[in-house]
């Protein structure tokens, strides 16, 4: 009998940029929801109410009782994306004041694909990302994978120089690659940029050189206040059109219709987009092109309905949390007035860490939040924390805020 061998030591033979990886707090909180008794405002998860489940049932029939339809959908796709669904996001991204042709847009697994592709395209090891402070995590986990520095992005006033910037990524060993920013109703903050700060992070790109990432999963859902010009819109409009623009814009359909069916995409130059469509093809060649068309029907014969519907719904939800943080927030507590999107920052006196009531939330008052440290590229942020209205009913909004109330007034004494 052969006598075993010590077993593999896998830690020795992974690449260094795995010791950069790690698992999302968000992700390890969702699985609270497996607990019924759990209030969650974690997850900024659309909710499955708004899903048009008949709609999505009777296209797949219709896809799959046509012989010559459903071998086409069920077969390889090529890597850009179903024609018919990127020709309507040209007419989106022209209503938004983006002129573009289909070569200008490339269909990703959702937008976080494309935060991956564009981290691998840009970033090498101590290059450094620009980024709000907070900033969306999903971005930073497919940035981090990178090993790249970051730097604090400047959204409004700031005495820090251009020159400054470019010490700082020089010193960090590398260069400073990209901006990238979430200007509508931020995750996690809910905040949304001027007119005037998008056309001065417009400003501070072209002074350093470097690309814009705009990423805008949540623009459609606005609730109140008037629409602002995308920062990709913007540029064009100053430029002379996408092919001299210096903005990268990522859209989705997983807020709007549904996240399950995984259909994002990719507005930018056709230099950009030929070389995310060499990286896609390596990656996992196209998107499902049933999926693809599925959401291009909807897209078509519903978008405007879906978003009405999406808004009418949201809002109610946004009120009932801004009212129940009103009635119950000890003093000294401080949040956001989002205009639209799924989320609400709040912000404790010091020197509470919402990381360590985290536990005491949810063992004592069954309320679940996402601590805000983890929304910093370097982890500071300990007396914030991020409040999703999205998925849980008005009465569990206004029961759950009431006992986040109790907890944090227990704790500021």
């Amino acid at each position: 009998m052969t006598t075993p061998e010590a077993p593999l030591d896998w830690g020795t033979r992974y690449a260094a940029r795995m010791a950069g990886m790690k698992a999302s707090e968000i992700r390890e909180l969702l699985k609270l929801l497996d607990q019924p008794d759990i209030i969650s405002f974690a997850g900024g998860i659309p909710d499955p109410a708004l899903f048009p489940q008949d709609q999505i049932a009777e296209i797949y029939a219709q896809i799959c009782s046509d012989r010559s339809r459903f071998d086409a959908a069920l077969q390889y796709s090529v890597s850009e994306g179903d024609a018919g669904l990127r020709q309507w996001i040209v007419g989106y991204m022209g209503k938004r004041g983006v002129a573009c042709t289909p070569e200008n847009i490339l269909i990703t697994n959702g937008s976080q694909q494309a935060l991956e592709f564009l981290g691998r395209m840009f970033l090498s090891p101590k290059d450094t990302a620009l980024v709000e402070a907070p900033t969306y995590l999903g971005a930073l986990q497919a940035f981090s994978a990178m090993e790249p520095a970051y730097d604090t992005l400047p959204t409004g006033q700031t005495n820090r120089t251009v020159a400054s910037y470019r010490d700082n990524a020089e010193a960090a060993g590398g260069a400073a690659k990209f901006a990238y920013v979430v200007p509508d109703f931020a995750n996690p903050t809910g905040h949304t940029l001027t007119v005037s700060e998008r056309k001065s992070l417009l400003q501070f790109a072209r002074d350093l050189d470097i690309p814009v990432i705009e990423d805008s999963p949540y623009v459609a859902l606005r609730y109140d206040g008037d629409e602002v010009p995308m920062v990709q819109a913007l540029d064009c409009a100053d430029q002379g059109g996408i092919e001299a623009s210096r903005v990268i814009s990522l859209g989705s359909f997983s807020k709007v219709f549904t996240p399950g069916l995984r259909v994002g995409w990719v507005c930018a130059p056709r230099e950009v987009i030929g070389k995310l469509t060499l990286m896609k093809q390596a990656s996992d060649l196209s998107n499902s092109a049933i999926n693809q068309r599925v959401i291009a029907t909807l897209a078509t014969t519903r978008f405007d309905q879906q978003v009405a519907e999406g808004i009418a719904h949201y809002r109610v939800k946004r009120d009932a949390m801004l009212a129940a943080l009103e009635e119950h927030m000890p003093d000294g507590v401080e949040w956001s007035k989002p205009e639209g999107g799924l989320f609400i920052w709040v912000t404790l006196p010091e020197p509470l860490d919402a990381t360590a009531l985290l536990q005491t939330s949810v063992e004592t008052a069954r309320v679940a939040y996402v601590p805000g440290h983890a929304f910093f590229a370097d982890g500071s942020g300990r007396n914030t924390l991020r409040l999703s209205f999205s998925l849980p009913s008005v009465e569990a909004i206004e029961d759950g805020i009431a006992k986040l109330g109790s907890v944090l007034r227990e704790a500021t004494g």
